[in-house]
């Protein structure tokens, strides 16, 4: 993974006295909203396409995201000379396109979700020589996510659990797979927004069928269905799966505006909204969050704070 070092920055690994006194644990935030384009995206995009021939780089890439995947593959493919076409949902904000239009992507805006973009993005690919760069399915954009379990067990290798938001289940199958390499001990922990919690209910049993909506305030990690791919590496090197409400969400997001002075977007603060209403069935010290990016709408802050109640956080005596 050297080649992603001109790439990517290493993120630091913070800590929060408030949070270590209120959980009474060690926590450290893995700060991927600081990454370039402000998530962990770009990691995996850029492993992917530093994985092409130059053939397909000749060729250009094409991708469909409503965000943090579009920006990562925008900066990946210009980085190595590549030419990529984003399609994007109509509704897609314009501070989020005109961000991706920066890293010299050509964007599609067509269709009026994630879904529609993503079926027309794969119409396009199919008659043309692009290659497509999955946003969580695909093994390399996997081995680029795990670069971030690796940093943080050389940033603290005392780290004893590691709580990580899921989507598609890219970012905590790279992780998880990468951790439990480097320290087998690691306890894995993913974390889902209970109104999209699809890869919670497979993993559990629950529902074996995709969900038919889904409406969270996490919306980078609003998918219906588990990736192909992905699953297996959550059956095998994940521990446990946990969901969080709406109001947790917004108490961690909140937190971390206030306190910590970073902004992060609702997917983000998942893995944070997980360690505060579940601390206490941890049995481990040392907590590692991954805060995976800050690309917030800032418009929807009232919301935010509108959904916020008195955090879920036991008072030791």
């Amino acid at each position: 993974m050297d080649h992603l070092q001109s790439v990517i920055h290493e993120t630091p690994l913070t800590t929060s006295t408030f949070i270590n006194e209120q959980t009474r644990k060690s926590v450290y935030f893995k700060m991927e909203n600081q990454q370039k384009t402000g998530a962990f995206k770009i990691r995996g995009a850029s492993y992917k396409i530093s994985q092409l021939t130059k053939q397909q780089l000749q060729n250009g890439v094409i991708t469909a995201s409503a965000g943090n995947h579009a920006q990562g593959v925008a900066l990946a493919a210009a980085k190595r000379g590549g030419a990529a076409t984003i399609y994007m949902p109509e509704r897609t904000p314009e501070a989020k396109v005109s961000a991706t239009k920066a890293y010299g992507a050509t964007i599609v805006k067509t269709g009026g979700s994630f879904q529609e973009a993503y079926e027309a993005a794969r119409a396009e690919q199919a008659t043309t020589n692009k290659m497509f760069i999955h946003p969580f399915d695909d093994i390399d954009v996997m081995a680029g996510q795990g670069t971030i379990a690796i940093e943080m067990l050389e940033q603290n290798p005392n780290l004893q659990t590691i709580l990580v938001p899921i989507g598609g289940g890219g970012l905590i199958s790279g992780i998880a797979f990468a951790a439990k390499w480097r320290k087998p001990s690691i306890q894995i922990i993913g974390v889902q927004a209970e109104r999209a919690s699809a890869t919670y209910n497979r993993f559990y049993g629950i529902n074996q069928k995709s969900l038919q909506q889904v409406d969270t305030i996490a919306d980078g990690i609003a998918v219906k269905q588990p990736g192909i791919a992905t699953f297996p590496y959550i059956q095998r090197y994940v521990d446990t799966i946990i969901t969080v409400t709406e109001t947790d969400i917004a108490n961690a997001m909140l937190y971390m505006l206030e306190r910590h002075k970073s902004l992060v977007e609702g997917a983000g603060a998942t893995a944070l909204a997980g360690l505060l209403a579940h601390h206490r069935h941890i049995n481990t010290h040392n907590i590692g969050i991954v805060i995976s990016g800050g690309n917030m709408d800032v418009s929807k802050l009232p919301m935010i704070q509108q959904l916020k109640e008195q955090p879920k956080i036991i008072q030791y005596a």
